[in-house]
């Protein structure tokens, strides 16, 4: 069932083997550092990125564009005109509008090419979450799920994803409203790593606080042992902003505690980066 397409937009990260292997597609997005423009492709090189993680940590100031309902269309008109529907991943909902303006592309197009279809998801997601989704599209669509069979069945998966993630620079959450000024100036100045997750509603939410990267690591290890669940899916993706030292040493405590366990380690897309700041570290999973 090769009828349709699945894609996701450039703020996700995923294996870039897998992607190419899979024909994973990528809506491009625009970011900046510092006066230059740029446009991620997704799975960006590592030298790109490492780059503008350097970039950020020289004080460039970093921000990212959004997609309009019109880019959209372009986008995907191209694969319509093929023949081909579309399964998309979008960004959620909860830290952008993009889900809102690939719906309205979506029946736009559906006038313009009423055989074919664009199904976007709200992932609820974000970084490895909407690789997991994607790398599970993937093997739906290899065992013969239609278009809506493949849409119904990654959507059920939604609500199960678990973000955790810890942060170096307060200063990029206080940029993007997510704490105060205050709070930004005390912890950095104290070394504290706050600890965030992705709630229900697709939006961020600061869950702890920790002193130094070794005890947020570790918290980080803390909440995969309670809510990994292999039943869903053994697929973890451990997502860092160039800290690859602590990726790699919560890479191997997560192998240690479940060997079944498929790690995927990855940089962080400069869509997601552009907000956290260098030395993000995340844990993304399927979970209880």
């Amino acid at each position: 069932m090769n009828d349709y397409i699945i894609c996701m937009d450039a703020s996700g990260d995923i294996i870039r083997e897998i992607a190419q292997e899979n024909g994973i597609e990528f809506v491009p997005m625009e970011y900046s550092l510092g006066e230059e423009m740029r446009t991620s492709h997704g799975c960006e090189d590592e030298t790109v990125l490492k780059r503008f993680y350097d970039g950020q940590r020289g004080g460039d100031l970093t921000r990212t564009s959004q997609i309009s309902p019109f880019m959209y269309e372009e986008y995907f008109g191209k694969f319509l005109k093929e023949g081909k529907s579309v399964l998309y991943f979008c960004l959620s909902s909860g830290l952008s509008a993009t889900y809102e303006g690939s719906m309205l592309a979506a029946r736009n197009l559906k006038e313009t090419y009423p055989g074919k279809e664009v199904l976007p998801i709200d992932t609820l997601a974000a970084t490895g979450g909407i690789g997991i989704l994607a790398e599970r599209a993937v093997e739906n669509r290899k065992k013969g799920m239609s278009l809506h069979e493949n849409f119904d069945a990654v959507t059920a998966l939604v609500p199960k994803l678990r973000h955790f993630f810890m942060v170096q620079d307060l200063m990029y959450l206080k940029r993007g409203g997510r704490v105060s000024a205050a709070t930004a100036i005390v912890g950095s100045a104290l070394n504290i790593k706050p600890m965030l997750k992705i709630d229900e509603n697709g939006k961020l939410v600061t869950i702890d606080k920790k002193r130094g990267n070794k005890a947020a690591m570790m918290s980080l290890f803390s909440y995969f042992k309670d809510n990994y669940n292999p039943e869903l899916g053994n697929t973890v993706y451990i997502c860092d902003a160039d800290t690859p030292q602590l990726a790699e040493a919560l890479a191997e405590k997560v192998k240690a505690e479940a060997p079944d366990v498929a790690v995927r380690r990855t940089m962080l897309s400069p869509i997601i980066g552009a907000h956290t700041g260098p030395g993000m570290l995340s844990m993304i999973l399927l979970g209880k």
